[in-house]
């Protein structure tokens, strides 16, 4: 629980009173390798807060598995659209290790909303993070070579390349399973 105190600790301005309540809401849980946080047509009624494991989010698209994210120690994380819309998922949250926990119910947060507008405008901060870091991929993505963008992820999160199967970083990485083998084979 130190580490998400921690880390919440770092956004702007919040009262350690406001932390306190958000802390004493959360629930503590694991999820073995393999297993999931959500999957596709579920609705997503849990923000997470990865205290230790890692993560990835995909979804399906004419029969392939195309991955969305990774997501390890530290951050949060969700199906967005779901939790924010309290409609079905389109995507899937598995854990590519074990994954130690801690969440929040949607209905927990609304209520603690009510009550604190300090943690409404943390909810916006960890919003806003999560859609900046959405972009950059976009533009990661979209804008660069597929060696570039695999140097890119080599270098800023060599993590995902550790721990991720070569398939997923492949989809990750908009890109064939066979380009990134010969990327791989040049470096």
């Amino acid at each position: 629980m130190e580490t998400i105190l921690n880390i919440l600790q770092k956004f702007s301005n919040i009262p350690q009173e406001s932390l306190e309540r958000f802390v004493g809401k959360l629930q503590e849980t694991n999820i073995p390798k393999g297993g999931f946080l959500i999957r596709e047509g579920e609705i997503c009624d849990r923000l997470s807060f990865i205290q230790k494991g890692f993560v990835r989010s995909y979804y399906f698209k004419d029969n392939k598995d195309i991955t969305i994210s990774f997501s390890m120690q530290g951050e949060f994380i969700a199906s967005m659209a779901s939790f924010i819309s309290q409609k079905p998922s389109y995507e899937t949250i598995e854990a590519l290790e074990h994954c130690h926990l801690y969440q929040i119910s949607y209905q927990d947060l609304m209520d603690l909303f009510e009550k604190d507008s300090h943690l409404e405008h943390l909810y916006r901060l960890i919003l806003e993070q999560y859609y900046v870091a959405l972009e950059e991929h976009l533009i990661f993505s979209k804008f660069k070579t597929a060696k570039e963008r695999y140097l890119e992820l080599m270098e800023n999160q060599p993590h995902i390349i550790q721990k991720a199967a070569v398939g997923q970083i492949a989809s990750y990485l908009d890109m064939s399973l066979e380009t990134l083998s010969r990327i791989r084979a040049s470096i």
